[in-house]
């Protein structure tokens, strides 16, 4: 029987599916585990949420109860299922990300947990039962630098001659509009450079992407602010390592990994004061905070000046190696896991 069940119930490979999807490629070498719910990129071939429940009514040996690291309110109820109403060994650990106060509903199951896991201090002060508080890391050996940046572009098969990007899900709140407006400010006087919108539009936002491509239209960049779609997980890494920065101008974010997949990727990143950005900037070293209105001209300094950008980009990846490996992630979970099985 597994020692430890990570759930995946989002068909969409969304930003949790990416968090959870590092943490696990390490935790399949750790535990005698399991996935349950829709495939990850490098992670073991998923079972089904029926076999998740027939595997755990037994304890693994050695092991008082199985543990069952959940991400999202279906797999809260699922394990909750479990442990409450067919009374299986089970316990729950869950990971928190939001930065501001739950609905009533994810509080009750939040309150439910055995265990919570905040991904920062700020996180943390939102959710109960919080074991640890353990930032998101990167997986920097997928995530590398390029040794020819402009010869890594090239190969995308965007045009220009260099580019940036925002990554995210289409919508206000991860603040798509603000990346057009800065680019439509940036890109006359860049005339090599190239703008990518990487993500996805839900049906609720066609109208707002709608009103983005009339915007940039209007403007005559239609060619040179591009919406590629979501890209599969293994075509991210090429494209953080041949971009010249990574730009996040969210309203609100309750971590945010693409800046730090661009840091470990040797790719500086602008973003607004959201998340974890701030911390991953390092005062400026790595990355630099700013106002939406500002945006525009805090990219035009920063690639403006070459030497500076690369000092950046030598700077991202070592803090991503140092401070937010994939490996520190995993084993401060691990140490999670560790104190709840020793509590029986």
């Amino acid at each position: 029987m597994p020692e430890l069940i990570v759930t995946n119930f989002n068909p969409n490979f969304t930003g949790v599916s990416a968090t959870a999807a590092g943490v696990i490629r390490q935790q399949a070498s750790r535990f005698d585990m399991v996935l349950a719910g829709h495939p990850l990129p490098g992670c073991p071939t998923p079972v089904t949420r029926r076999d998740a429940l027939r595997l755990s009514r037994t304890k693994p040996e050695n092991r008082p109860f199985t543990i069952w690291h959940v991400r999202r309110n279906p797999e809260m109820r699922a394990a909750l299922w479990a442990r409450d109403v067919l009374r299986l060994p089970v316990k729950i650990v869950f990971t928190s990300a939001a930065i501001r106060r739950h609905s009533a509903f994810p509080r009750w199951l939040i309150s439910r947990m055995d265990a919570v896991i905040a991904t920062t201090e700020k996180a943390a002060g939102f959710v109960p039962h919080v074991r640890a508080t353990v930032t998101h890391g990167v997986d920097t050996a997928r995530f590398t630098p390029a040794t020819d940046r402009a010869a890594a572009w090239a190969a995308t098969g965007h045009p220009g001659t260099s580019g940036i990007a925002t990554i995210g899900r289409i919508r206000p709140e991860k603040g798509t509009d603000r990346f057009v407006d800065a680019m439509i400010k940036l890109l006359p006087n860049h005339p090599g450079l190239t703008a990518l919108v990487i993500g996805r539009a839900a049906k609720s936002d066609a109208a707002f992407l709608a009103g983005l491509e009339q915007r940039i239209a209007a403007a005559g960049l239609t060619g040179r602010i591009l919406f590629p779609g979501e890209l599969p997980p293994d075509d991210l890494p090429p494209l953080m390592r041949a971009l010249s920065a990574v730009v996040q101008l969210p309203r609100y974010e309750g971590y945010g990994m693409a800046p730090l997949e661009g840091m470990a990727s040797g790719t500086p990143f602008v973003a607004t004061d959201q998340g974890y950005y701030r911390s991953f900037s390092g005062q400026g070293t790595c990355g630099l905070i700013t106002e939406p209105e500002t945006a525009a001209q805090t990219l035009a300094t920063l690639l403006s000046d070459p030497a500076r950008l690369e000092a950046m980009s030598t700077a991202a990846r070592a803090a991503a190696q140092t401070h937010y490996s994939i490996e520190q992630e995993a084993t401060a979970i691990a140490a999670v896991y560790d104190r709840l099985w020793s509590e029986g």
